[in-house]
């Protein structure tokens, strides 16, 4: 399942960093328990190399990681005790093995009682801080179904037994809303007609298109209406032909369809993002923005008169507008909505030498830290280009469904500057769009990584 997949690889390695720096705690209480000191002789730090490697081991083979939203505290403890019974066997036969005999039995018993109790109360801590989340509003997806009939009274039977995956149901829609099925008060909402004043009004996030799919017409209209709105349309399919290609999950038994991948759905990368954005530029903005903004500062204000940062509202995630910033690389102009060009007199000297190496963006790290923004995502365009772009270029406004970033996977493959030619945008949209549906945070290092390197290079796009 791809939004209710909280279990991830890149979970578990989290979790074992985790453990093993846990770990290393109950080391040096064992350790200080038994000898007053906290300075390990070599033996020991061969052990705890020893104990690391088999608890990697014994956690990756039993349910010791098995922490998502369904899991209880008496769950955790069970399999997390199970795991360290079975990871104490082990260890004893590594030390008889190694011929371990000189590490004291009071101190593998201080170690062994405190390891499992640090790792279980950070389990506690992850699932009450799990649970704290999802009583927010912003925990919640709000859905609809369309079509009042078996197909639709699965999938909401399913969501119903499932309601810490954190959705919230607002109700039927069906051509017939008189005589079908009850659901409580929330059950039939209206027909088809009443479908997009209701969505617009209580700001639903997915809908479910639960109606036979030779449907096409009704289906087409929801899908222009749900991508023109970043509302996130989803199948539950009498399999038949379909509109386009389509991602299959799988609720228990029930097929759903989804347009396209969307990683960043997921409440876990959704943190994980967020919490790298705010380290990274609050850790930019305290020890290197400073030093920037005196030499930068100095240079923008002896080239052209007027202030040193440039303020600009552009669109961001669902075409919110918010106040974009960057270092000034124009003489002050009225003409702030026409794209730079090649050779633009506007232009100052050094503002050509801020654009060639991207240091005009910094100041975006502000925006990042106010939650404007993010580090890595679709760059934000001006005004004037979501209007005439929204128009011409059939997924543009895709890439407003999630936050735009300083840098972005199109300006790294070579898709920056001037974009004369609708030709252009239309694969900057391609690489955005590839960049939502493929996101990982291996992506996002990458990409920053390149940005990195192509502003030491310098690029011929810039300007």
């Amino acid at each position: 399942m791809e939004k209710y997949k909280y279990y991830t690889n890149f979970y578990k390695v989290v979790l074992l960093v985790l453990d093993i720096f846990l770990i290393n705690i109950a080391f040096t209480v064992g350790y200080l328990l038994r000898f007053d000191k906290v300075e390990m002789a070599a033996n020991y730090r061969f052990f705890f190399l020893v104990f690391v490697l088999i608890w990697w081991i014994v956690s990756g083979t039993t349910r010791a990681n098995k922490l998502n939203g369904h899991t209880g505290y008496r769950e955790v403890t069970a399999n997390l005790a199970y795991a360290w019974f079975l990871h104490a066997a082990v260890t004893m036969g590594c030390m008889v093995a190694f011929r371990l005999y000189d590490v004291p039995r009071l101190f593998t018993s201080y170690t062994f009682v405190s390891a499992f109790a640090l790792t279980l109360g950070a389990r506690y801590a992850i699932i009450k801080v799990y649970k704290y989340y999802k009583e927010l509003d912003l925990a919640y997806t709000k859905y609809i179904i369309v079509g009042a009939n078996p197909a639709g009274e699965a999938l909401f039977n399913f969501f119903e037994n499932h309601k810490s995956m954190g959705n919230k149901f607002m109700g039927f829609f069906d051509e017939n809303p008189h005589g079908v099925m009850g659901h409580g008060t929330l059950a039939v909402q209206g027909n088809l007609a009443d479908l997009k004043r209701f969505c617009q009004r209580e700001h639903i996030n997915e809908i479910f298109f639960a109606m036979p799919l030779t449907r096409k017409d009704v289906m087409d209209d929801l899908i222009r209406f749900a991508d023109d709105h970043f509302i996130s349309f989803k199948m539950v399919p009498e399999f038949a032909a379909l509109p386009k290609e389509v991602h299959l999950s799988f609720y228990e038994s029930i097929p759903v369809l989804s347009l396209r991948r969307e990683p960043l759905e997921i409440i876990f990368n959704k943190i994980l993002k967020r919490s790298f954005d705010i380290a990274f530029s609050l850790a930019f903005l305290v020890f290197v923005f400073p030093w920037v903004f005196l030499v930068v500062g100095a240079a923008i204000k002896l080239s052209s008169p007027g202030p040193i940062f440039f303020r600009q509202l552009r669109p961001g995630r669902r075409n919110r507008l918010f106040e974009c910033y960057k270092f000034r690389t124009m003489r002050v102009n009225s003409s702030t909505e026409l794209q730079a060009t090649k050779g633009d007199a506007r232009i100052t000297p050094i503002g050509a030498f801020l654009r060639k190496t991207s240091i005009d963006e910094l100041p975006q790290f502000i925006n990042v830290l106010k939650g404007d923004m993010s580090i890595v995502g679709p760059r934000p365009n001006l005004i004037s280009q979501l209007e005439h772009y929204s128009q011409t270029i059939e997924q543009y406004k895709i890439r407003h469904f999630v936050t735009p970033g300083i840098t972005g996977y199109a300006q790294v493959n070579g898709y920056r500057g001037e974009t004369r030619e609708d030709g252009l945008m239309a694969k900057r949209v391609e690489f955005d769009v590839a960049y939502i549906q493929n996101w990982s945070f291996w992506l996002d290092l990458k990409i920053i990584w390149l940005t990195v390197y192509n502003m030491i290079r310098g690029e011929k796009n810039a300007y």
